[in-house]
């Protein structure tokens, strides 16, 4: 869905006008039903008047396609900028732009991972780079469109407000700098010349209409791609919160040691993910040589990835790869580098068929390993002996010597990633009031 759409001399003028702002509000609200914070129109207020420079040049034509905002089908993702028309050989492309009003940047030692100010607080996010590239990706993925009329789609980045490209174009970031490439405030001229590459010929904005309306195809079936990514191959991008919690693990679990455990408790709502990142870890940590388990109380998720795996795993393979929660009651302490456990709300108290065996789940399953990864929607517990809280994660942690670490899931991929939804269903089904009354 596009907030705003228009033409590259329509949307100058509007700029030109000191309009821009309040006419993507409104279309915003109409769009979305709802407004958004001051902070964002700020944020099209300065961004657009950049854009709207870069565009200045002849070379762009008048009849360019521009789409401000594009909501991309089945997330809560929005995309910031997108130029359409046709290359020199009158094919269809697109410009992806991901806009961003850092002036400073850090460099971490996780993949696709930089530090900046945001929200009154330094913080680790996705690189720019990774982010537009990441987007396009799932176009490409999920829109019929984008692939039966072979659209092109060409991400990139631009910080207008940064001075340094120190970070932002540093090495370790080069493979994603060259898929989608990063501009500074002094690229102005750079980045006009990327956006001629690929738009020779105006389209009036067809490009982004045949987008917008194609069919969104089905998503990857996890259990179907496992085989494929045990191989090394890679079926899932991870956006935003989701690459942040993935490398976040990741590295917990490189650096845990028997006198320095780590568990980290991962919290997100249905659709956000957990399993895709869980079965993503689990691979990763894998072919890190790193002893590792996916773990889950509910036998039919692993019964369908060993049933997929039958035939090219052997079965003690496939039985060293998945657990239930209920198989460490007598384990050695620590003998695993990582535990992975999806759906950690449904855990137990006791294990074994009559509840006789154990403990406590929480607590043997962090004992058992140096990095504990729990991903956990409280919400979603279902019986009274699902002890699975995280106050309970956190008590046995903190027994046991484990430093905890908290991170959430927000992206949804679900209900076309409306929060609205959700948020409706908890109201009229009485688990907590909110402000969505009405569907």
């Amino acid at each position: 869905m596009i907030v705003y759409s228009s033409t590259k001399s329509e949307f100058r003028q509007d700029v030109r006008n000191n309009q821009i702002e309040q006419l993507i509000l409104k279309a915003y609200r109409r769009n979305l039903g709802h407004s958004t914070s001051k902070s964002e129109i700020e944020s099209w207020k300065n961004s657009m008047m950049y854009m709207s420079n870069i565009l200045e040049d002849d070379g762009i034509p008048d009849n360019t396609g521009v789409a401000i905002e594009y909501k991309i089908p089945q997330t809560s993702k929005r995309i910031d900028f997108i130029l359409t028309g046709t290359n020199d050989q009158n094919k269809s492309t697109a410009v992806i732009v991901e806009l961003k009003q850092w002036s400073d940047a850090k460099l971490t030692d996780k993949d696709g991972i930089v530090k900046t100010f945001l929200g009154g607080a330094e913080i680790e996010v996705n690189h720019p780079s990774y982010q537009a590239w990441t987007y396009a990706a799932l176009l490409e993925d999920f829109n019929e469109a984008v692939q039966e009329q072979r659209i092109t789609l060409n991400p990139c980045a631009y910080l207008h407000n940064m001075e340094s490209e120190d970070v932002i174009k540093n090495p370790r970031y080069q493979n994603y700098l060259q898929k989608a490439p990063s501009f500074i405030r002094t690229d102005a001229e750079r980045l006009t010349d990327f956006i001629k590459q690929f738009i020779r010929y105006g389209d009036a904005g067809q490009v982004m209409f045949e987008i917008d309306n194609g069919k969104i195809r089905p998503s990857k079936n996890l259990a179907d791609k496992l085989l494929s990514m045990l191989q090394g191959n890679e079926e899932f991008f991870m956006i935003d919160d989701q690459k942040l919690v993935y490398e976040t693990a990741l590295n917990l679990a490189q650096i845990s040691t028997v006198k320095d455990k780590h568990v980290l408790i991962v919290e997100g709502g249905p659709g956000t993910g957990k399993s895709v990142v869980a079965i993503n870890l689990l691979v990763q940590l894998t072919n890190k040589r790193l002893v590792t388990r996916y773990v889950t109380k509910n036998a039919a998720p692993r019964a369908v990835y060993e049933s997929v795996l039958t035939g090219s795993f052997t079965k003690s393979h496939i039985s060293n790869l998945f657990s239930g929660s209920g198989a460490y009651t007598n384990c050695e302490p620590n003998i695993f580098d990582a535990l992975i456990v999806d759906e950690a709300h449904r855990l137990n108290e006791k294990s074994g068929l009559f509840q006789n065996l154990g403990e406590n789940q929480i607590m043997e399953i962090i004992q058992a390993a140096k990095t504990s990864i729990f991903f956990i929607d409280e919400d979603q517990r279902v019986t009274w002996k699902d002890i699975g809280e995280i106050k309970e994660i956190k008590k046995w942690a903190n027994k046991l010597g484990a430093t905890v670490h908290s991170v959430d899931l927000q992206s949804q991929f679900r209900c076309n990633g409306s929060d609205g939804y959700l948020a409706w269903l908890d109201n009229v089904l009485q688990i907590k009031e909110t402000a969505n009354e009405t569907l």
